[in-house]
């Protein structure tokens, strides 16, 4: 529900700030004064698009706020895209400067217009009277009757993107075999380069440590030898001379208690000798030069060297190499596998007829509910036996939307034949029409705030207060604004606001009061008397019509 909705500097208006609240509410007062100007506002703030002309002459730029209560539908993408706010509200604000520069926000942090749009379709629709001449267009239609079945078209999207993919991919692989034929070719023989070498992943670094412990094979054997004999063969050795220094120490410690931590260190010492000894004699066990595995490690290096320079690549990437080319091989054999393509494309197309044939089943249940619902608001709207029909037509081929596009009908009166939209002359009916049709499309509507801007326009009388009360209706279930012309409609209103422009210096501002009791009895009489009626004769109807409108 819109709770608040604030203007500086837009068109002629300085300063405005307006709180509204749930039910009917009605806009009035004398062309020109400046009702569409509000329609606008709330627009800009909606994410339309930004236009210097909007900005008050002299003024630097303007600025539109509206308040919001949150609705349940945005609070997870509030919540992704950082605009959450814990009071329930939600605060949608732009300004544009006099170069036509606009910026947004939501709940006070900087968004994109883009956003402000996404937020406004859960928050506001806007009907104007020329807004429903989008109904003559295929994708507006078919989207009011999706709507009305309750019809999630991603899943169709989807199947139809994959149909178009596998198309594609089919439609290349047949213009270009010979390329990729070669390509694979090429490929093939590369792969089996490397195979034959078979390089796996860090054997170049275990073939490098090995060749260099190898090549150094008579230096490590001489120094452990000579290591080994300094420990334990030599005369003296270190191990001798440890232990003969540990019992010299422990034939005396006896007499000095502080001696005994130095004996045990020597013999830790000692223990350590001993095992960096035998750890050693083991090496040397093992340790002769093998020239038969340095020739083996040679050939093998240079081999993967040789690739290495081949194809440009440090050798350590060699299997990624060989992995790489063999997943494009793999690529390569699928894309040339026209039966399989086929297979594929054949597949997608019957999962998108799958799904196609599910939502022109639920098309087909909702277009005779969504007829019978216009057609008994026709009735109210001056157009007796007028009848409504949603018909689906055949389409000659497949499209993205369905088997089937979508054509409003309608017959004006009793006996004729139901004719396209698009065909129906009359302004008037038009415009009642798409009333009937506004009123009968928000019947599920809970959240959003519905505006009507002069729909009503062309029609008076009984369909008058036919318009009046259907809106009062609606406003029962959900917000309902009206910028309206007729006493009728204005009359039913639950909230009543008067929009008069005045001359304020050399300039021309445009001022919205909310009116009740005398005051809107007053604007009453002056939409119906005008210069036809006595002042009197106006006020007494318009009373009549309020206490009317009270009762609906």
């Amino acid at each position: 529900m819109l709770r608040r909705l604030a203007l500086r500097d837009v068109v002629i208006v300085t300063e405005l700030e307006l709180e509204f609240g749930p039910g009917f509410t009605v806009l009035t007062g004398e062309t020109g004064a400046g009702k569409s100007i509000l329609i606008d506002a709330l627009q800009l703030a909606l994410g339309a698009r930004a236009d210097a002309a909007l900005v008050r002459e002299g003024a630097a730029r303007a600025e539109v706020s509206a308040e919001f209560d949150s609705p349940t539908a945005l609070a997870t993408w509030l919540d992704d895209a950082g605009f959450h706010s814990d009071d329930g509200r939600l605060l949608l604000r732009r300004s544009v400067d006099a170069q036509g520069k606009s910026r947004a926000w939501i709940n006070g942090s900087a968004a994109t217009v883009a956003q402000l749009r996404e937020a406004a379709d859960a928050l506001v629709d806007i009907h104007g009277q020329h807004a429903w001449q989008s109904l003559t267009r295929p994708a507006a239609v078919r989207a009011l009757l999706d709507a009305e079945a309750g019809i999630d078209g991603s899943a169709l999207a989807g199947a139809w993107a994959r149909w178009r993919e596998r198309l594609a991919a089919l439609d290349a692989a047949r213009a270009q075999q010979d390329s990729l034929a070669r390509e694979r070719e090429r490929l093939a023989w590369q792969i089996g380069e490397l195979a034959k070498l078979a390089p796996a992943e860090g054997e170049w670094a275990e073939l490098e440590a090995e060749h260099q412990r190898l090549a150094n094979g008579q230096a490590l054997v001489d120094a452990a030898r000579s290591a080994l004999d300094a420990l334990a063969d030599a005369e003296p050795s270190a191990d001798g001379l440890t232990g003969r220094a540990a019992d010299t120490l422990d034939d005396v410690a006896r007499f000095d208690a502080t001696l005994a931590p130095v004996v045990e260190v020597l013999r830790s010492a000692q223990a350590q000798i001993e095992d960096a000894a035998h750890t050693l004699q083991a090496y040397l066990r093992h340790a002769e030069p093998d020239p038969g595995r340095l020739a083996e490690l040679d050939a093998r290096l240079s081999a993967w060297l040789a690739l290495a320079r081949r194809y440009r690549r440090p050798p350590a990437e060699l299997p990624a190499l060989l992995s790489g080319w063999q997943a494009e091989l793999a690529a390569l054999d699928a894309a040339t596998d026209l039966a399989a393509l086929e297979q594929q494309a054949t597949a997608a197309e019957g999962s998108w007829r799958t799904e196609a044939q599910r939502i022109s089943r639920l098309r087909r249940k909702a277009a005779p509910v969504l007829g019978s619902a216009v057609s008994t608001a026709m009735q109210q709207l001056g157009m007796d036996g007028g009848r409504f029909e949603v018909a689906l037509v055949p389409e000659d081929k497949a499209q993205a939307h369905g088997l089937e596009t979508v054509e409003l009908r309608v017959a004006g009166h009793a006996g004729s034949t139901p004719r396209p939209l698009a065909k129906v002359a009359s302004g008037g009916e038009l415009s009642r029409l798409a009333l009937a049709i506004a009123v009968t499309a928000a019947q599920g509507e809970s959240t959003a705030t519905l505006m009507f801007d002069e729909i009503d326009a062309g029609v008076g009388g009984s369909v008058a207060d036919s318009v009046g009360r259907l809106m009062k209706q609606l406003g029962a279930r959900t917000q309902v604004f009206a910028v309206t012309h007729l006493a009728q409609v204005a009359a039913c209103a639950d909230a009543h606001f008067v929009v008069r422009k005045a001359l304020q210096g050399r300039s021309t501002v445009s001022d919205v009061q909310p009116v009740s009791g005398e005051a809107r009895v007053s604007e009453i009489a002056r939409m119906l008397g005008g210069e036809r009626l006595a002042p009197a004769t106006s006020r007494a109807h318009a009373e009549a019509m309020l206490g009317e409108g009270k009762r609906r």
